[in-house]
């Protein structure tokens, strides 16, 4: 094999083509197809296949969140009545609009009742949340330690929700060792009635008070 035969060759008569030569020119043919073939036939074949399996494996995903979700739907409603069960006794421990003022002597009962001195007593402005109103109050109030623990006992005790925070204990003075002063923030709770709710949510009216 010379390349010196290439000069007889005559391009237009494949007869006269050596014998290697028309070997080359099939393979080279050949895999001329083949990448063409590749290229614009399998490889776009190919990309939709991927697309394809990316979109099952998405579908399947699917499929398994919604079943999981269909199969523990009975769970799910027996949980959701929980819930409405649980969210109906702490609404039952919010006090509405006119059972505030009992509440609050409640509160400073609960005081007096242990023996302490109230120096402040003072309910602060109302803050409205997502579905109820937050009733603050400072109090200062003087008395021995454990009449001071015994009136937070009797607030978590009582049957309306009552919170205590910031809340900062000191020495009462001198003359007496025994003697502490508390204040705090006292914070009970407001149930927005369903209509005041709807009103406070639109927008177009704020709870006073």
């Amino acid at each position: 094999m010379q390349l010196s035969d290439l000069q007889d060759v005559d391009i237009a008569d494949f007869t006269t083509w050596p014998h290697w030569f028309r070997w080359v020119i099939i393979f080279l043919v050949g895999a001329a197809l083949l990448y063409a073939g590749y290229h614009f036939l399998i490889e776009p074949e190919q990309q939709t296949l991927a697309k394809m399996e990316r979109t099952e494996k998405q579908l399947r995903e699917s499929f398994l969140i919604k079943k999981e979700q269909v199969v523990n739907l009975p769970a799910y409603r027996e949980q959701m009545v929980e819930i409405q069960d649980r969210f109906g006794v702490v609404l039952k421990q919010l006090p509405n609009k006119t059972e505030v003022p009992a509440l609050l002597i409640d509160i400073s009962q609960a005081g007096l009742s242990r023996g302490l001195v109230f120096n402040q007593f003072k309910p602060a402005n109302p803050r409205t949340e997502e579905f109820y109103v937050t009733l603050p109050i400072s109090v200062k109030v003087s008395g021995t330690y454990h009449q001071l623990a015994e009136f937070i006992s009797d607030l978590a005790a009582l049957p309306r929700i009552v919170t205590v925070g910031d809340m900062v204990i000191t020495g009462g003075g001198i003359n007496d060792s025994t003697a502490l002063s508390m204040t705090a923030q006292v914070f009970t709770y407001q149930y927005l009635e369903e209509q005041t709710f709807n009103k406070t949510e639109s927008g177009s009216t704020r709870v006073q008070g």
